[in-house]
């Protein structure tokens, strides 16, 4: 558990596909700012050109880029930037990554797959080869060139970097041993059967399971049970598509919220500094 300015962060589990996180003593909308920035905020290389030199497949050439837009591209973490924060204005090696599909069908049929992507980057490669973009028949010919590109979520579902983010409130659920016998009644009504009965008395056995749905307190004929969630407290919860490691996600998420509150600081200050001159200036020209 790390501790930072009054806030603790338990880190719960993590894969490297999924992360959950509780943060104590961060209030849910707070933590809330930071799953929508891993889902809206967080840059990752996606297809964005595709030039086509030959297509005689049955797909056109428009739904043929829009599928390879789909598809998910490895991100080598700070190797290469925003086209906007670019000084070439985009398309050269700091902003952009060239990757080519070329594919043929000889006497019999051929399903061309995400794993055909030939990548000029071999830390930038199609995270699941076994995608299906197209079925060639015998003697059509795909030779596409695609430029892929860093962008984020709030451009394009394509850019964001997780499947799933969620944030609640950490579960609170209390049980007065001196009121509960042990019937097991809320152990049954509880959908996500994360209670037990355990030396004669009902106990939580798996307390981020709890949905906080109340079906066990209701159950209870005894008032033994009281179910309540934890405001000052958030669980975060991602998946990542694989572009990035879920820890990652959440840091650079971070960072994007604290780059925002900072532009905001100085917007806000010269905007009060605008409207302190121009008061005074008001000032002194009644006075004139």
């Amino acid at each position: 558990m790390n501790k930072l300015s009054g806030v603790s962060v338990e880190l719960v589990r993590k894969t490297d596909k999924d992360l959950v996180l509780i943060f104590r003593g961060l209030p849910v909308y707070i933590a809330n700012s930071i799953r929508r920035a891993c889902i809206a905020d967080v840059p990752v290389l996606a297809v964005d050109k595709v030039y086509v030199f030959e297509n005689t497949s049955v797909m056109n050439d428009q739904m043929l880029a829009h599928r390879l837009g789909l598809v998910p591209l490895k991100t080598p973490l700070g190797k290469y930037r925003l086209k906007e924060e670019c000084d070439c204005g985009g398309e050269c090696p700091k902003c952009t990554v060239y990757l080519q599909l070329k594919a043929e069908a000889g006497n019999d049929y051929v399903i061309v797959k995400a794993g055909d992507i030939k990548s000029e980057d071999p830390e930038v490669y199609p995270l699941y080869p076994e995608i299906e973009i197209v079925k060639l028949a015998p003697g059509q010919k795909l030779e596409l060139t695609l430029a892929a590109r860093m962008g984020r979520g709030r451009e394009h579902a394509k850019w964001s970097p997780v499947t799933v983010a969620v944030v609640r409130g950490e579960p609170v659920v209390n049980i007065d041993e001196a009121k509960c016998d042990g019937c097991g009644a809320c152990v049954e009504a509880c959908p996500k059967k994360v209670l037990r009965v355990e030396d004669g008395k009902a106990r939580l056995v798996d307390k981020l399971g709890c949905t906080t749905c109340g079906l066990c307190a209701d159950a209870c004929g005894k008032e033994a049970i009281s179910v309540d969630i934890d405001e000052s407290s958030s669980i975060l919860y991602i998946e990542s598509v694989g572009q990035l490691d879920p820890m990652d996600i959440v840091i650079a998420a971070f960072d994007e919220v604290i780059k925002k509150l900072d532009d905001f600081i100085v917007s806000f200050g010269e905007a009060a500094k605008a409207q302190q001159v121009a008061g005074q200036a008001a000032e002194a020209g009644g006075k004139g």
